[in-house]
């Protein structure tokens, strides 16, 4: 099998260019993904999420969220050409055929759009094609660590006009009441960008069998997410008993991620295999037409063996081959699945 590119649907990386001082451009900071190694490993269409909650800044979502976009644009032109926004089909399409990488602008979480549904169009102009409608409870959406609401009149008002737009919607961290109010209102495929499977790793972060299927029967597609959380029982119970232990401090979110990067190399990490367990475990739930990648990298701390960034994607590939997937189905997995459901959607 040829060198397969990659589609991968969720990073946080705009968040450690701008708070960080990472250069994307030349790497010279510890992230898990920049232009170099992006281009090297062949990730051909990439989503960057822009990640603001209201709770983190209170009366200052707008000037945030205009940071994450300003800093968006400047990684983009730093690649002089390399990688350009995504907003049709034939943006992707080109990305595919020898043209410039895609770069598809996501707002993860819909706190931006200040309570209102109809501010979406604004984001639309802006260039955004990807929207997780709520990270925490919020105006539009539960979500899995929350109270599993379901979606709320305004987050059906949200789901309608994204679909007139032609913006994907994503149901990763949405509760499963809200999923299924997705599966039930909308009348395109849709994705979940960064979830793995709930049967075999039980974090209500995770699809069950049940919404594997019907995200499959809706056409849509799961990218799995390389956290070791998310992927191993024994890691996501380790992570469990740590946050037990500061169970009774207040801490702030940034001393909460300031820990997390502390403890994460004491964590043991699970063998790349995970990785490989869930692909074909959703593939087993709901065929081959329903799994692709979202790593969620920039966005986690603990990986497993043998991953460390975006460089180790072809890595993904062979670990599939030698599984036992044929090369189509690899190719699906790596690409296909994710380009299909977005030129499904997206504006032409």
């Amino acid at each position: 099998m040829t060198a397969s590119p990659f589609f991968d649907t969720h990073c946080d990386t705009v968040l450690r260019v701008l708070d960080w001082g990472s250069d994307f451009a030349d790497g010279s900071c510890e992230t898990h993904l920049d232009w170099p190694r992006m281009h090297e490993a062949g990730v051909r269409a990439q989503v960057f999420a822009c990640f603001v909650l209201d709770e983190r800044y209170p009366g200052q979502v707008e000037e945030r969220t205009s940071a994450l976009l300003d800093a968006f644009d400047a990684m983009l032109t730093s690649t002089d050409g390399g990688l350009r926004l995504a907003r049709t089909r034939a943006d992707v399409n080109r990305a595919f055929e020898n043209g410039p990488g895609a770069a598809i602008l996501g707002l993860e979480g819909a706190d931006p759009l200040g309570r209102r549904a109809e501010n979406v169009h604004r984001f639309f102009a802006r260039g955004v094609r990807d929207l997780i409608f709520a990270w925490h409870d919020n105006v539009f959406s539960g979500t899995a660590f929350g109270k599993d609401s379901p979606l709320t009149a305004e987050g059906e008002r949200l789901l309608g006009l994204c679909e007139e737009l032609g913006i994907m919607i994503d149901v990763s961290h949405l509760s499963d009441q809200a999923f299924q109010d997705v599966v039930e209102r909308s009348t395109k495929p849709f994705i979940a960008s960064h979830s793995n499977c709930r049967a075999i790793c039980p974090s209500p972060r995770n699809l069950t069998d049940e919404m594997i299927r019907e995200l499959a029967d809706r056409g849509g597609v799961m990218g799995i997410n390389l956290s070791s959380s998310f992927l191993s029982t024994k890691t996501l119970s380790h992570w469990q008993d740590v946050k037990k232990r500061f169970a009774g401090q207040t801490l702030s979110w940034q001393e909460k991620e300031r820990l997390a990067r502390e403890i994460a190399p004491t964590v043991p990490r699970p063998p790349f295999e995970v990785i490989v367990t869930h692909v074909k475990h959703a593939i087993d739930v709901g065929g081959e037409d329903c799994v692709g990648l979202g790593g969620d990298l920039d966005g986690i701390v603990h990986m497993p063996e043998g991953m460390d960034g975006v460089q180790d994607y072809p890595r993904i590939a062979e670990a599939l081959l030698a599984a036992g997937l044929g090369e189509a189905q690899v190719a699906k997995v790596c690409h296909e699945n994710m380009r299909r459901v977005f030129l499904d959607v997206l504006p032409a």
